[in-house]
């Protein structure tokens, strides 16, 4: 049976319809474990953005290796732009890590989205003679290598703020991987490890129970979300680091899903509601949320943090 021409003429503009950007899932691909920082904001940016979108936007954890393995699996799924990773400050020293990786953390990632930023904390088992930086680091040097400290993999942000502040300390503790940095504090909280350095979000609801004595903020100077602690900068000179999220789809991405998700990203990052869950979470929206502003932080953590990491034994 002929369609009628104005049947015909509607053809075209349905298939439009039904082909438009997003017209299925979206997945949030999470390269670290359940609970993290990174995790948390994930989810808050999947919930939001799927709230936008009108699809649903699922967060996956893909975990280990500090990253590489979620990175890994990102580059393995089609690039058709239904995939978005959260790189975290693990992601600039991927390669520096493991030089056989074979995806580079800026040019084979393209990020949309400036999300957040946190400092880190540093805190000690109670049982552990120290309640400032200067009584710890002499703690330190007296335990030498019988002082451990809980990290995730190698590369991992917590793995990467122990070992800066190992070599600018000149401490020699032991730095105990995990699979996951949850896992690391579960050992802290039982006096297997004696300190370790992790997010706010992981970290202060122990703190306020008393069941971690908090020493110091990572920020190159003090944090209103963690008030009344003073940056390690104070004792050791020159030590920054600030927990980051970006948001990233692949080059080549479509060019209306890499439009409409960098548009959806801004759009929530700008809603009192989100907002108020990121500070609920102890995180802090970047002020310049835009892929340009997000592609210049994450190239110049390559080149703060890759010289480190290639000096981490193997």
């Amino acid at each position: 049976m002929l369609l009628g021409a104005s049947a015909a003429l509607a053809l075209p503009s349905l298939a439009r319809a039904q082909a438009a950007y997003p017209n299925r899932p979206v997945r949030m691909l999470i390269p670290v474990g359940v609970g993290g920082v990174t995790d948390v904001v994930g989810r808050i940016m999947a919930e939001a953005m799927q709230a936008a979108l009108g699809q649903p936007v699922v967060p996956e954890n893909l975990v280990g290796a500090g990253s590489r393995v979620g990175a890994a699996g990102f580059h393995r799924l089609p690039n058709d732009g239904y995939t978005v990773f959260i790189g975290t400050n693990n992601h600039p020293v991927m390669q520096a890590i493991d030089p056989n990786f074979a995806h580079h953390p800026v040019t084979d990632f393209e990020p949309i989205s400036l999300v957040a930023q946190q400092p880190f904390v540093l805190a000690v088992h109670p049982d552990v003679p120290a309640n400032d930086l200067p009584s710890l680091l002499t703690w330190l040097r007296a335990q030498g290598e019988r002082a451990n400290f809980g990290t995730a993999a190698p590369g991992a942000t917590n793995y990467m703020a122990g070992a800066l502040f190992q070599q600018l300390s000149e401490t020699s503790f032991t730095l105990v991987p995990y699979r996951t940095a949850a896992q690391a504090v579960a050992d802290l909280l039982a006096g297997r490890m004696q300190l370790s350095i992790d997010s706010p979000t992981l970290m202060m609801p122990l703190i306020r129970d008393g069941r971690l004595r908090p020493i110091a903020v990572t920020s190159e100077g003090p944090s209103a979300l963690v008030p009344n602690l003073p940056p390690i900068a104070t004792a050791l000179p020159g030590y920054a680091l600030v927990a980051w999220q970006v948001l990233f789809l692949r080059p080549g991405a479509p060019e209306e899903a890499k439009r409409i998700l960098t548009e959806t990203a801004a759009r929530v990052l700008r809603d009192p509601a989100v907002l108020e869950k990121l500070r609920g979470a102890n995180v802090e929206p970047w002020p310049d949320a835009t892929p340009a502003a997000a592609a210049r932080h994450v190239a110049r953590e390559v080149e703060v943090w890759a010289p480190i990491a290639a000096r981490i034994p193997r």
